[in-house]
């Protein structure tokens, strides 16, 4: 069973910066696109940002130039850094290999089990 690892959750200030990690099954991680989602309690799953196999990012409104995304492929690993974070960022964050088109990023039953972020003072 494929599975991915998220880690790097934690409890942060506002303003703060956390960077958390998702590592992806060396058979899966040249074949497949990485998307962080998150969930805020109540609310639905929500995509956060992206990165193709080639090293092309997407994120989303509410997060573009705080957060940045990036793959290491020597570790197999990719990351999303999160700076001047904002209570709203407060959430579970998961991570997804699946596929990036056309400016729409398709999830694949490949989660992981999540990494709690609170942005709290």
């Amino acid at each position: 069973q494929v599975q991915l690892v998220e880690s790097g959750g934690g409890l942060v200030q506002p303003g703060g910066s956390l960077r958390l990690s998702c590592a992806v099954p060396e058979s899966i991680f040249s074949t497949h696109d990485v998307g962080w989602y998150r969930q805020a309690l109540g609310k639905p799953r929500e995509l956060v940002a992206s990165i193709t196999t080639d090293g092309m990012t997407s994120l989303e409104d509410s997060v573009r130039g705080r957060f940045t995304i990036s793959r290491d492929s020597v570790k197999n690993t990719v990351h999303l850094q999160m700076d001047s974070v904002r209570p709203e960022d407060s959430a579970v964050y998961y991570c997804n290999a699946g596929a990036y088109y056309r400016k729409t990023f398709y999830p694949t039953n490949y989660w992981g089990q999540g990494t709690q972020v609170t942005v709290t003072s």
